[in-house]
Parts: C-alpha cells; sequence; structure tokens
C-alpha cells in the first residue's frame, strides 16, 4: 500500500503483478515443499498489492458516490475467477500437465500486465477523457494534500475502524472459500464433479451482493443521505442477509443449503464493497493505498 501511494498506481501495480506472475509459474518448477512453499510467499508479496492500489484506482477515476458501484465491479472479479477456476483448470492440466497448468496462470498476468501499461492513465492524464467526464470525476471538493507519510495515517482512529473491520471480516470470506466445497462434498456424500455445479452458484451469488450493494448505496444517496448514513445503511443490511447462515446445519436439502450460503456469500461481499470504499471516504487519494493495505494486513493476520 505505502509503495503504491509513493510510485503511483501505475507503476507500483505493473511491478507487483510482474512478480505476482513470475511467482504463480514458479510452482511449475518446484521440485519439493520447501520450493513450493517459497513461491507461495513470493506469490502473496505480488497479490497483497491488488487491492492497495485496485481501490486507489477507484478513488483516481470515480467521484465518490459513485465508488462502492465500481468496487463491487471489481471485487466480483475474484468470485468470477473462483467460478472459472474449477472450469478451467482441470482442463489445463489435462493438456499441459499440472505444472504447465500454473505456468499458463502465471503467463496471463504478463498479457493483463502490457494492457495496463498500454492504457492505463490517471484521468487527468488520460487523453480519450472529455471535458465533461474529467469534470465529473474531478467533482468532489478539492483536496489540499499531496502526500500522508505514514506516521500520519498510523495513529488514526479511521484507520484502526477500517483495519478491526478487515481483522473481524476478511477470515469470514477466506474460511467460506475453503470450506464450501469440502462442506457440500462431505455433507451431501458429493464427489468432485457433483459438487462443481452447487459450489460455483454459492459463489455466482456473492458477485449479485457485491455488485447489488453499490446500487444499494447509490440508491439512498440519490435520496439525499450523506455518505455516512447510506454507507452504514447499506452494511448493516448485508450484514443482516447473513445471519439466516445459522440455519445451515439444520437444514438436509442442497440446494436450500446452497440458498443459505449463497445469501452469506452475497451479503460478505456487499458489505466488502462498502468497507473497502471507506478508505477512500475518510482519506486524501494519496493515503487510500496505505490504509487499505493496513487493513489487508490486519484481515491477514
Amino acid at each position: 500500500g505505502g509503495l503504491t501511494d509513493k510510485l503511483g498506481t501505475r507503476k507500483a501495480f505493473a511491478i507487483a503483478i510482474c512478480m505476482w506472475s513470475v511467482a504463480a509459474m514458479l510452482p511449475g518448477a518446484a521440485f519439493s515443499v520447501i520450493t513450493f512453499g517459497v513461491a507461495m510467499f513470493l506469490l502473496g508479496l505480488g497479490e497483497a498489492a491488488n487491492f492497495p492500489a485496485c481501490i486507489k484506482t477507484v478513488a483516481e477515476w470515480f467521484p465518490k458516490r459513485e465508488r462502492t458501484l465500481a468496487t463491487g465491479l471489481f471485487n466480483s472479479g475474484a468470485n468470477v475467477g473462483n467460478i472459472v477456476v474449477p472450469i478451467l483448470v482441470p482442463a489445463l492440466v489435462a493438456v499441459v500437465s499440472w505444472r504447465g497448468a500454473f505456468v499458463v496462470a502465471g503467463a496471463l498476468g504478463i498479457v493483463w500486465m502490457v494492457f495496463w501499461l498500454i492504457y492505463y492513465r490517471r484521468p487527468e492524464e488520460h487523453p480519450k477523457v472529455s471535458k465533461a467526464e474529467l469534470a465529473l470525476i474531478l467533482s468532489d471538493p478539492a483536496e489540499k494534500v499531496a502526500s500522508v507519510p505514514w506516521s500520519h495515517v498510523l495513529p488514526c482512529k479511521e484507520t484502526w475502524a477500517f483495519a478491526i473491520g478487515k481483522f473481524l471480516t476478511d477470515p469470514v470470506w477466506w474460511f467460506y472459500l475453503f470450506w464450501i466445497p469440502g462442506y457440500l462434498q462431505s455433507t451431501f456424500h458429493l464427489n468432485l464433479a457433483q459438487s462443481r455445479t452447487p459450489v460455483v452458484m454459492a459463489y455466482a451469488i456473492s458477485i449479485i451482493g457485491s455488485i447489488g450493494a453499490g446500487f444499494v448505496f447509490k440508491f439512498f444517496m440519490d435520496r439525499g443521505k450523506t455518505a455516512n448514513v447510506a454507507r452504514k445503511t447499506t452494511m448493516l443490511l448485508c450484514a443482516l442477509l447473513i445471519v439466516p447462515i445459522f440455519l445451515t446445519p439444520f437444514v438436509h436439502q442442497l440446494w436450500i443449503v446452497v440458498a443459505l450460503l449463497g445469501m452469506a456469500t452475497a451479503g460478505h461481499q456487499g458489505w466488502s464493497a462498502n468497507l473497502f470504499t471507506l478508505p477512500s471516504d475518510m482519506f486524501p487519494k494519496s493515503a487510500v493505498a496505505s490504509v487499505t493495505g493496513i487493513g489487508g494486513f490486519a484481515g491477514a493476520v
């Protein structure tokens, strides 16, 4: 996060994606648990830049009232990945072996990085942004702060409010990611092929929550609510959507369980999209990536 704020989104994200892509290919050459672990460590270093850079990108390109929807859209990309992987990877393994599958997946990151470097600019520097578009993007009150050192970011109670929110809710999402496939297979006695569709459905519903929460926030904003009220009301609705998940152990119908899981994942991703937008609500653009990085650290802990 700090590196992104210092170097700028375009340069820092390109460095991170380059590292991530190489690290994603390295497991294909692993010959022991240790070498595989080293590759995973480097993968984590590269991946860590994703959300700080993405949130900063949204802050650069959207006024505050539109950022939640934009965040929900890019956040749903990870969930699309969860849907594509069970379909794509077995085919890759069949064609190029499991080692080759790692190499192909990593190489896709390099391709993405090339397009990023070709097309991404700040709106003030982008040749295809019209004056009207730029006026909309910059319609929020002008920021007087050019840079914010970490010594000023860390003591802020807003930083810790965001970090605690990430600390409490990120592990829940990772729990769902790791737990849902095995849970459905063991509870309903499904093999890998049979569990694919229910798992994909649970993750697909989460995309609706991620994007839908952006529309809900905008709905409240369009009716004259402050960003503070609109954000917290939307997050409350998302949290309530998760509550019925406690019924899951008492339900013995597969698709009802999938519906409950889908509601929970949708609520969590709607909450997450709003939580991710908070740093750009409370901090100048020059500090957004740093604060997001601190929150990501807290969630990982």
